[in-house]
């Protein structure tokens, strides 16, 4: 019989005790799928997984709301378990959330997408750390990065004063792990540095190859989120998400977001110049589009869309780059960092795109017009950059 990729959440579900716990909190949300694309929650309690409430990240338990957003709901319609929304929750205020629920466990089930600006990660740290000050035991249900495990690519968070909801702790923003290699990786060495002990626990993946990316798994693939339509745009995001920190629109309120760049103030140079630099594994076409929300809403912007051609050659980072440098040409005085205060989670402070790039260095480079291709080291290699006590599966 053919081996195939086995997701932890389908392992659980077949042994129940993988999952320990008499009253489990478990934090998913519309990403918890199992491989035909019915829902982990009912699966695990068919199974006799004891779930007892039910936590979610931004975007809410169904995905029907935007980037920043959550919803209100109290119980999920279908399984009828209580629900409580942790967005934006953190400390104290998120141990106090857990504890009133009654539950003896967590378990973490979502898809990641292997860039360190997606939030995802981040409930599952803070709910680590909860975990840990109530000494309840956590498990990760792991599920394959669909950017694949071989490389990472891009800087990490220079200090305490740069980390936020986009990134709380110093990883690659294209860390190449797994949710339960995070896991790790967060237990031991932040929570660690607390003095806080966790007792984690994580159900692996069954013959995944870290060397490859989603489409080598076999699963279908579900939008994790509602700007993330296609693996395409997981792989444009791990670079141009950082134009979310700029007066530019990363495509928000189009078809293809973060595979569309542009504002109203670029010309037809902008393309011109995105395609005489022979970017590896991308080409790049001329378009005029209308962002129906978001940044210049309304408002006919001139750009480009990103035709990703090879996974494996392209560079998100080091094209992203590229996209910030070849629009400042084109528009000096109109393209730069967003002002502080910008775009920021409520609470926080200082410059968006200090928040997504983890250090002062690129927001600026791109304002003084210096060269932005100096940032960036290239991709490396996963293996070299993580203990061997972090990572679960063979690079």
């Amino acid at each position: 019989m053919t081996s195939r990729l086995r997701i932890g959440a389908e392992r659980a579900a077949d042994r129940a005790d993988l999952i320990p716990g008499s009253r489990i909190g478990l934090l998913t949300n519309f990403t918890g799928t199992m491989p035909d694309l019915s829902r982990n929650i009912d699966a695990f309690t068919a199974a006799g997984v004891r779930l007892h409430h039910l936590f979610g990240p931004e975007h809410g338990l169904d995905g029907s709301v935007q980037a920043g957003e959550s919803t209100a709901i109290e119980r999920d319609e279908r399984s009828g378990l209580p629900f409580s929304d942790t967005y934006l929750t953190e400390g104290a205020a998120l141990d106090d959330m857990i504890a009133a629920t009654g539950v003896d466990a967590l378990a973490f089930d979502m898809q990641d997408i292997g860039v360190r600006f997606y939030t995802y990660i981040w409930t599952m740290y803070d709910a680590m750390r909860s975990a840990a000050r109530l000494g309840l035991p956590f498990t990760v249900l792991d599920r394959p990065n669909p950017l694949g495990g071989a490389v990472l690519a891009g800087p990490g968070i220079e200090g305490e004063r740069f980390t936020s909801f986009v990134g709380r702790s110093d990883i690659h923003q294209r860390h190449g792990l797994t949710a339960g290699e995070l896991a790790r990786l967060f237990a031991r060495r932040d929570l660690a540095a607390e003095g806080l002990e966790l007792d984690l626990h994580v159900v692996t993946l069954t013959d995944w190859d870290p060397t490859r990316d989603w489409t080598a798994t076999g699963l279908p693939w579900v939008p994790p989120s509602p700007n993330i339509p296609t693996l395409d745009s997981v792989y444009a995001f791990a670079g141009t998400g950082l134009v979310e920190g700029t007066t530019l629109s990363e495509g928000r309120g189009t078809t293809r977001p973060f595979e569309t760049i542009g504002a109203p103030f670029l010309t037809a140079a902008f393309a011109e110049d995105l395609r005489g630099r022979d970017l590896p594994g991308v080409l790049f076409r001329d378009i005029a589009f209308q962002p129906t929300f978001h940044k210049h809403v309304g408002e006919t912007a001139r750009g480009v869309q990103l035709h990703i051609t090879d996974h494996r050659a392209y560079d998100p980072v080091g094209t992203a780059l590229a996209v910030l440098e070849a629009a400042r040409t084109s528009a000096p005085e109109d393209v730069h960092s967003l002002d502080a205060g910008q775009r920021l989670d409520p609470g926080d402070s200082g410059y968006a795109l200090d928040r997504l790039w983890g250090s002062t260095s690129l927001r600026e480079a791109l304002n003084a017009g210096r060269d932005l291709a100096a940032l960036s080291a290239g991709p490396q290699r996963v293996a070299d950059a993580y203990g061997d006590d972090v990572l679960l599966y063979p690079r």
